[in-house]
């Protein structure tokens, strides 16, 4: 079966709706108000509410311009090339090219009408706002998008402690057989997820932040991170002990991702390794010492990504 989502139940309710108000209002060109309804409807309220008001101030540019010109010159379709010509610019210029469709319509109601009257307008600005007005209630409806941001959140998370847990059993065996999908998975889900915070925050027009935006944010550079880290781990060279004490401090990452903060105990516990990795002989040759310094990107690769954890304060996601 195929989804029918919410803009096209909006769309289906509205279309007959406008028509029905215009047609009790007894407007002419009554259809139309159901073509102004269908342009309106958008995926967030803040959009919504944009687009509304750019078709509403381009279409009083659009009657001030068309009958001007059509009382000047003549009600003529090549008057209406002209209109077109001087109009479509201006829009661009005030940044208000989505009212071009509906305001060339409202042109075409005036070129049919054949003059220019107060009534005529008045039909057209109340067609108008009839039109406008019921995209914008219907828009007031938005469905809540936490119920997939938390599926994503789980999904993503999932991931992380996978690619963790293969690089903890990296470390301690040697041993390497993972493809190394999670990595293009996660940065699907990355890019889907902060796409879906950022509608939400426009479907409330008094919130600036949600709450997931920052955490799919905070996810996304620990990500970054995860990304450096992969290159280095095979540059490395240590001793099977130091192999080990970052194995399991990565397998203990891999054991406790999820959205509450455990990065203060992680950080003292990389603080204790590199106490011991300080104790070790310093390198006797340039390729030792190279392969040493890698090993300290790394930690210090990993303390980034836990200060990310720390800096991030949980809300109620």
């Amino acid at each position: 079966m195929f989804k029918v989502g919410s803009r096209t139940i909006k769309t289906a309710i509205g279309a007959p709706v406008s028509i029905l108000i215009a047609q009790a209002l007894q407007l002419d060109n009554a259809i139309s108000a159901a073509i102004l309804t269908i342009l309106c409807i958008q995926v967030t309220r803040q959009r919504s509410l944009q687009t509304a008001w750019y078709r509403f101030y381009a279409c009083l540019i659009g009657i001030i311009v068309a009958g001007l010109l059509f009382e000047l010159i003549a009600y003529n379709p090549l008057v209406i090339g002209l209109i077109l010509i001087i109009f479509i610019p201006i829009t661009v210029k005030l940044g208000i090219t989505e009212g071009i469709i509906t305001s060339t319509v409202i042109i075409l109601h005036l070129y049919g009408e054949g003059a220019l009257s107060v009534s005529i307008v008045m039909n057209e600005i109340v067609l108008l706002t009839v039109g406008l007005g019921v995209a914008l209630i219907l828009n007031m409806y938005m469905p809540s998008l936490d119920s997939e941001l938390e599926k994503i959140r789980d999904e993503l998370e999932d991931n992380f402690s996978k690619i963790l847990r293969e690089i903890a059993n990296y470390l301690k065996t040697g041993e390497y057989y993972w493809s190394g999908h999670e990595i293009t998975e996660t940065a699907r889900l990355i890019e889907e997820a902060n796409e879906l915070a950022s509608r939400d925050v426009e479907n409330h027009l008094l919130r600036r932040h949600h709450p997931f935006y920052h955490y799919f944010h905070m996810r996304e550079k620990q990500f970054d991170i995860l990304e450096r880290m992969l290159p280095l781990i095979s540059r490395i060279d240590a001793t099977e002990d130091e192999y080990n004490y970052i194995g399991e401090l990565f397998q203990d990452l891999a054991d406790h991702v999820h959205p509450g903060n455990t990065a203060v105990k992680y950080l003292e516990k990389l603080n204790q390794i590199r106490k011991k990795f300080n104790k070790e002989k310093l390198p006797d040759d340039l390729e030792t010492f190279e392969e040493r310094a890698n090993l300290y990107l790394l930690l210090n690769e990993i303390e980034q990504y836990l200060i990310l954890k720390r800096s991030y304060k949980k809300s109620d996601i």
